[in-house]
């Protein structure tokens, strides 16, 4: 006797989904895992029927760009708590970086993350390293990888100093249509730099980190893309200089993506100093109101105000494709140092979604241009062929957002094991309240 299926029935929500170009009032039939029919008003019998009058219903958030971890750190962060910070965000998948210990550069650590994954709310992605060891030296064994499941390539958190290497990575992973992901970094321009080279460098003697770290690199990575003729997506782009590149790129036909963070887009280098913190920065500050933020130190830094204009216009725009979190979760001594001390890095999964609302608050997306850039896009760069959509036959994996809903942003509250987050006190409006993922509700406020 057949098993029966489990099915669930959304009514009244606002469905807004890039894939399908919809932004409307739509009744929603999932069935076993997959989005079976929808349509303004929809009568079928059903396990399951929950109104959603005043909610927006979203395709499930796709994280291009997470550090879970797990092997070897997990007392920053495990698998299973990185998945159920996902989850608690709206994200139903995440594609999680290759700097763990062992790194991810062999298919048995590869198999490794999706069995501690089995157990986890949302579909984890593991992204294998470029080179052996992350040491930019011997290229890893990449059809193996693959074959183990790994989605992507990157070194990230390290560039790949050798340009030939970075070149057969590209011909290499191209064969296997895998993208590969380019963390654009001079290692000799970064140096020992802590924040952005600019005023508050200058101004409070700390080593600075030039755009054109950032820039160089990204500007060799497009050239090898478009001499080769291979698709190429760039990590965390910061700098308006990088943006004028890539759009330069893709306007020539050069296969380049690219994704901002939410910290990039909202914050900018005099964050560094603000001791209270508040989200408008004081331009006015007094030497006794100063301190140095550690949960402002990630790489690439928070650039100036102008970058930060920049990498809006170009999310608008589309030059920039996806947001994604850099989710860098580190153990709170680790950052409760002096700031030259402290690692780079900041937590992102639970509080990505509401910030990127308040972009379309600000006029800066449409929310059919938010879905965009972290649904639709995302799973395009990815190549997942099932997700980023709701149109029938797809994975049952959305989110269902309060619009209205206003929240302050409580680290303590976290489902992370971590607290790092710039973004603490803040007072958002927008909030995922509940996250379904192949048509299980895995998260409900």
């Amino acid at each position: 006797m057949s098993e029966k299926l489990f099915s669930l029935l959304l009514k009244n929500g606002r469905l807004i989904d890039a894939g399908q170009n919809l932004d409307g009032n739509f009744d929603i039939f999932l069935v076993d895992g997959k989005v079976r029919e929808l349509a303004p008003t929809l009568s079928v019998t059903v396990d399951q029927v929950i109104d959603l009058k005043g909610l927006w219903v979203l395709p499930g958030a796709i994280d291009l760009h997470v550090h879970l971890r797990e092997p070897g750190f997990e007392y920053k962060e495990t698998i299973l708590s990185g998945a159920r910070a996902a989850v608690a965000g709206g994200f139903t998948s995440v594609a999680c970086m290759a700097n763990t210990n062992p790194v991810n550069d062999s298919a048995t650590v590869t198999r490794f993350i999706l069995e501690q994954a089995r157990s986890a709310p949302a579909k984890v992605l593991p992204i294998a390293a470029i080179s052996q060891g992350m040491q930019g030296e011997i290229l890893v064994e990449m059809g193996d990888l693959v074959e183990a499941g790994a989605v992507a390539f990157s070194d990230d958190g390290k560039t790949v100093p050798n340009s030939k290497l970075l070149r057969h990575a590209m011909e290499y992973s191209s064969l296997f249509e895998k993208p590969l992901f380019c963390h654009c970094q001079d290692n000799a321009l970064f140096a020992d730099g802590l924040v952005h080279e600019g005023v508050i460098s200058a101004a409070h003697g700390l080593a600075g980190i030039p755009p054109l770290a950032e820039e160089i690199d990204i500007a060799r990575t497009i050239m090898l893309a478009e001499y080769l003729k291979v698709p190429v997506h760039i990590c965390h782009l910061s700098t308006r200089g990088g943006v004028e590149l890539v759009k330069a790129a893709k306007a020539r036909g050069v296969r380049v993506t690219a994704e901002a963070t939410p910290h990039h887009l909202f914050l900018d280098e005099r964050a560094v100093v603000d001791l209270e913190y508040r989200e408008a920065l004081d331009e006015n500050l007094k030497p006794s109101m100063l301190c140095y933020n550690t949960n402002t130190k990630m790489s690439p830094p928070l650039r100036s105000a102008e970058d930060v204009a920049a990498l809006r216009q170009a999310l608008a725009e589309g030059t920039i494709d996806a947001i994604a979190t850099d989710h860098a979760p580190h153990e709170a001594t680790e950052k409760a140092v002096e700031y030259g001390l402290a690692p780079f890095g900041v937590v992102g999964l639970e509080t990505a979604l509401s910030l990127a609302l308040r972009l379309v608050q600000e006029g800066v997306l449409t929310p059919l241009q938010l879905v965009a850039r972290m649904s639709s896009a995302p799973a395009e760069i990815l190549g997942l062929k099932d997700r980023g959509s709701l149109a029938p036959g797809m994975a049952a994996d959305l989110m269902i957002v309060d619009p209205e809903r206003e929240w302050v942003v409580d680290p303590g509250k976290f489902y992370s094991l971590a607290r790092n987050t710039p973004f603490a006190g803040w007072c958002l409006k927008g909030q995922v309240v509940k996250t379904i993922v192949d048509g299980q509700i895995v998260f409900s406020l």
